[in-house]
């Protein structure tokens, strides 16, 4: 059958992506190799793979996710391997390049639910995939993945306005100063925040989509502490609902809140810059104006 890329994955992407061009045959080949009965796919889906619900040939429920080279699919299998189903999605198999998972509901997310109730959910989550990496691991650093980042945002910083400029130089500093002396090497989720925690049939809530690295957990929660960021943007209260977060997800966790403040300052700005050289200037204000109130 001809499987055709979803219009959200081709626009994050680009027209001209080579990888795209060859989507068809190797989804084809890993539904060939597994013996799988194709259901459909998922559409809109994600802006950097592809995920097709499947049944496998017993009739058991599964989804079928193909990524691009740039995505990293082998850490990916990695980290699910070493989860192996404690709190993030089982990996069934391997196909190639391709990662067949437990079916899960992806239409609800953490987002489904009350921000008090979804916070508490992910903290429990979150907590079960830290644990230490596996002998001869191949993840990178939290340090060598935020030096590439931090040199981007110097970049970008040079045609920025005096606002954003300070701000970048403040996420920087905070950056320096963390990985200098990271506290703990623990296995990293990577993008954890609530819209990456769906509703399973083995288990209520679990984890998918990790980009994994190795690293300290504050690092792991920044992302957390953004989310529903158009919400505190929305209240009067925001920033300081925004300070209570860092310190609620801080304490529950037992991590240091001035490290977590740190990296939840740098991944912000971080994420604004390359909004902006990505031209989704709302997206970029929404993360500079919550960054300010850190």
């Amino acid at each position: 059958m001809g499987f055709e890329a979803p219009r959200r994955l081709v626009r994050a992407l680009g027209e001209s992506d080579d990888w795209l061009g060859l989507l068809p045959a190797l989804t084809d080949e890993a539904v060939s190799r597994e013996g799988l009965d194709v259901e459909r796919v998922m559409a809109p889906g994600g802006r950097s793979s592809l995920v097709v619900l499947v049944r496998l040939e017993d009739g058991t429920p599964a989804a079928l996710k193909l990524a691009p080279p740039a995505a990293t699919p082998a850490l990916e299998r990695a980290a699910l391997e070493h989860w192996d189903g404690w709190g993030a999605v089982r990996l069934l198999a391997a196909p190639g390049d391709a990662l067949l998972l437990e079916r899960l509901h992806p239409e609800m997310s953490l987002r489904s639910l009350p921000e008090a109730k979804a916070l508490l959910e992910a903290s429990g989550i979150v907590r079960r995939l830290w644990v230490e990496p596996p002998a001869g691991h191949g993840f990178e650093s939290v340090a060598d993945r935020t030096a590439r980042q931090a040199e981007a945002m110097r970049v970008s910083a040079e045609a920025s306005s005096d606002a954003s400029s300070a701000l970048v130089s403040e996420a920087l500093a905070a950056r320096d100063e963390l990985t200098a002396a990271p506290p703990e090497t623990l296995l990293l989720h990577g993008n954890f925040r609530q819209g990456k925690v769906l509703a399973g049939d083995r288990t209520p809530w679990l984890a998918v989509g990790p980009e994994p690295l190795v690293g300290e957990r504050a690092y792991d929660l920044a992302r957390l502490v953004r989310d529903r960021v158009e919400d505190l943007i929305a209240a009067s209260s925001g920033a300081s609902a925004a300070r209570r977060r860092v310190n609620k997800l801080a304490d529950s966790l037992e991590v240091d809140p001035d490290r977590l403040r740190g990296w939840t300052l740098f991944r912000a700005v971080e994420s604004a810059t390359r909004a902006q050289s990505s031209g989704r200037a709302q997206e970029a204000e929404l993360s500079l104006e919550f960054a300010s109130w850190l």
